[in-house]
């Protein structure tokens, strides 16, 4: 929900000091409340730039140039300083202040530059300019000017992505490293547990094998993927559809889970309708 602009009482200076105690009152009582919901303890903390570029894997740089950027989008940092949460409250008095000469400069109308930005995805992080971030945001105000550079990355970060999910992002990355399946798969191919990934990649490589040996030809990372999406995943899934055995969560999940029963029931690597029913009568 966003913060409604406060009051102004024509003293620049004062008004800036209630800003920022009243942010501080609205960090503490964000914590209360994660506190009581039983909330993940990191839901508040700012993203560290570094670690979520390693996770996701950096490809380019590129310089976006000025744009409007909409504060809520702005959850992290670069330069990993401690003083800010992921909404850029303040999070320490030591940055009040300088906090509170931006805040003044801002009630009195004062021009701010540009903030320097890294964008990921669909989420910004800060190179420059924590304090303007965190004035703006205080002052009730929806967006910011700003100098962006756009990283694209191997896996996309949304605007949920919390620290706690960098391992599996990381996860996540390595599989489309090794099953580098063209933009319009991916989604198909992804199981709900993301720590599958790993297992999943593991199933097609030794498909991949499985292929080799039969055609006998040695094939890239690139073609063996779009082959097993083609020949091998898209037929399993419709298989598994017709049949009424997808069960609840991803297509993924059911490829998985009826791959490994079936091999581990039927001793074959096969997939036929006479397999399916035997296998569901075997699991019956």
């Amino acid at each position: 929900m966003r913060s409604v602009p406060p009051r102004s009482t024509g003293m620049s200076g004062a008004d800036a000091q209630d800003d920022f105690l009243r942010a501080r009152r609205r960090l503490a009582l964000s914590r209360l409340r994660r506190w009581l919901r039983r909330e993940p303890g990191d839901i508040d903390h700012i993203l560290p730039f570094e670690e979520v570029v390693a996770a996701l894997g950096r490809v380019q740089e590129t310089d976006a140039g000025f744009a409007v950027v909409p504060l809520d989008a702005i959850v992290g940092t670069v330069d990993r300083m401690q003083g800010f949460d992921r909404h850029f409250r303040p999070t320490t008095p030591e940055v009040r202040a300088r906090w509170e000469r931006i805040a003044a400069a801002m009630r009195r109308g004062e021009a701010m530059p540009p903030v320097d930005l890294y964008r990921v995805g669909e989420v910004y992080f800060v190179k420059d300019g924590h304090h303007r971030v965190s004035v703006s945001r205080a002052l009730g105000r929806h967006d910011i000017d700003a100098h962006v550079v756009e990283v694209t990355t191997r896996v996309g970060a949304g605007r949920d992505l919390l620290r706690a999910d960098l391992p599996l992002k990381s996860h996540e990355r390595v599989f489309f490293e090794r099953v580098p399946l063209p933009a319009q798969a991916r989604e198909r191919v992804r199981p709900s547990d993301p720590w599958d990934f790993a297992r999943l990649a593991e199933n097609v490589e030794a498909w991949g094998w499985r292929w080799t040996q039969e055609h006998e030809r040695l094939i890239d990372r690139s073609e063996l993927a779009l082959r097993w999406y083609e020949e091998e995943y898209l037929q399993v899934v419709t298989l598994l559809r017709d049949a009424g055995m997808l069960g609840r969560g991803a297509e993924a999940d059911a490829y998985l889970r009826v791959g490994a029963d079936r091999y581990r029931l039927l001793r074959t690597h096969e997939w036929s309708e006479d397999v399916l029913a035997r296998l569901r009568a075997e699991q019956s």
